[in-house]
């Protein structure tokens, strides 16, 4: 719920700037967390946060898409 929150903020804060400045950040920023985030599967508390964030990420954008 956090990570689907913080998402959906964002974007629509950039998305009221610029729209295309909006997604340009977001595939930078998914992309750089990524390789980190994919790492963090493995350990055993890091887990249920990594599951958190692969489903909240897409559900954010979804969530500021519908905004």
């Amino acid at each position: 719920m956090l990570s689907t929150s913080a998402v959906a903020a964002f974007c629509v804060a950039l998305g009221n700037v610029n729209v295309l400045l909006a997604v340009v950040v977001n595939v930078i920023a998914v992309g750089g967390l990524a390789p980190t985030v994919w790492r963090w599967r493995a350990v055993p508390v890091w887990r249920w946060v990594v599951y958190g964030a692969v489903v909240g990420v897409p559900l954010g954008w979804i969530a500021a898409i519908a905004a």
